[in-house]
């Protein structure tokens, strides 16, 4: 071997800042202080805010950006479905950062709000109970007053609460973005080659240089690269093996969404993250918006947070700037199976039209579905593996993984660095879990 050492010095709980070229052999390889593995939104978040802070990122993924469960999300950024608790402090504070993020602009982003309607009088007191404690903007709906928010709403409905915290986003753009800023703003992206420029150029051979001390971080992609194993210095994680060579670093972040758990399994940790599958009905686009906000009946509630296994469904429907109209939510867990279900798009396109009548005359042109990184416990896995030294953990978010997503990465970014976490991660520790936790 010819250069520097395998493993990078760590000093208390920051990382110091070590990019470097490693040469074994014939073998060029580059040093990250932080390794990302998964380029969906979580992991997009991840890098952008470590590379915000300073620390060189490598994302590496076995597919596309978004190219899992965030390329099928609804793009949910959602307060109102959240129980008082860690999971509603850690979507107040992403909400807030996401507004953040889309002020420049380079994806949808839709402060449009959220309406959530009760069949029955007994159904409308619970949710105004539920809105009291939550601690958030809300605003009651008499049953007089819902059309006054939803012109096309189906007659004979108790009432509801408005959230106009509750925005949507179009998550893939939204990933792609934050992996373009990590690179514009702090540094520049590398292709699989990594270029062959140390010297904080674009690697390309046009002798730019981005002009910035070392205070800020690089974003490398590795993209079409699965992670097969770790590698270590001792009992400490300090890299990845892939598909296509070592990846070496001083931490590595585990943001495989549904695949979360598998990762974790490689580095012997045990993580029960199961995929729990949803579908979802898309509509022609429509010359004129009918639907203003994201509407959902009350069983969305609790069906987020339900641990059955089974089939469950609810109404929940939105309009899209394309003019199309996404029509959801379903819930079961059977494995990674794609098989499409007509009886779910039945059920689907039934709960819709009961909820709005008048899409009863508009079609619906294809439909997709993805898996949920489903937990136990209905919270992510956040924070740093006391099991596995080196090892950061970021997934494990259900159906919340794309509204969750810029604070898990604010929030990991703090922990990296050393610095206090602006939430208390306690309840998102990785080690929560017993090896018989399913």
């Amino acid at each position: 071997m010819v250069g520097a050492g395998p493993t990078g010095p760590a000093t208390g709980n920051r990382l110091l800042k070590t990019s470097r070229y490693v040469t074994y052999y014939w073998e060029e390889v580059v040093m990250s202080d932080v390794i990302v593995v998964g380029a969906g939104v979580v992991g997009a978040a991840c890098a952008y805010y470590a590379a915000r802070a300073g620390l060189d990122v490598t994302v590496v993924d076995r597919g596309p950006v978004a190219g899992g469960t965030t390329g099928s999300g609804e793009g949910n950024i959602l307060v109102s479905d959240k129980e008082p608790g860690p999971e509603l402090e850690l979507a107040v504070l992403s909400n807030r950062l996401w507004r953040t993020l889309a002020e420049p602009g380079g994806f949808e982003f839709e402060a449009k709000g959220g309406l959530v309607v009760a069949e029955t009088e007994d159904v409308q007191r619970q949710l105004t109970g539920l809105a009291a404690e939550q601690g958030v903007e809300y605003a009651l709906v008499g049953a007089s007053e819902l059309r006054d928010h939803e012109p096309h709403l189906a007659e004979g409905l108790a009432g509801g609460v408005y959230y106009p915290q509750d925005a949507q986003v179009q998550p893939m753009l939204a990933a792609a973005t934050m992996l373009r800023r990590g690179t514009d703003d702090y540094g520049h992206a590398y292709g699989d080659d990594y270029g062959r420029d140390n010297g904080r150029g674009n690697g390309r051979g046009n002798g730019r240089d981005n002009g910035r001390d070392n205070g800020d971080g690089t974003v490398r992609l590795r993209l079409g690269v699965e992670v097969t194993g770790f590698l270590r210095s001792g009992e400490r994680v300090t890299g990845v093996r892939t598909s296509q060579g070592d990846v070496i670093g001083d931490a590595v972040v585990n943001a495989a969404g549904t695949w979360g758990g598998q990762i974790a399994a490689l580095a012997g940790a045990h993580l029960p993250i199961l995929p729990r599958r949803g579908f979802i009905l898309v509509t022609e686009p429509l010359r004129e918006p009918l639907i203003r906000h994201k509407v959902y009946t009350a069983a969305y509630v609790t069906n987020v947070a339900s641990d059955s296994a089974g089939l469950e469904t609810s109404a929940v429907v939105e309009g899209t700037p394309a003019g199309t109209v996404l029509i959801g939510a379903s819930r079961e867990r059977v494995g990674f199976d794609r098989t499409t279900s007509v009886p779910v798009l039945s059920r689907l396109a039934a709960q819709a039209v009961a909820l709005f009548p008048v899409l009863r005359e508009v079609r619906a042109i294809r439909s997709y579905c993805g898996f949920r990184p489903y937990c136990p416990d209905h919270l992510p896995v956040i924070g740093a593996d006391p099991r596995v030294p080196g090892l950061y953990h970021a997934c494990g978010h259900e159906g919340a993984g794309i509204g969750l997503a810029p604070a898990t990465g604010h929030l990991l970014a703090q922990l990296l660095t050393g610095e206090q976490p602006d939430l208390d991660l306690t309840p998102f520790r990785p080690d929560r879990f017993t090896e018989e936790t399913s």
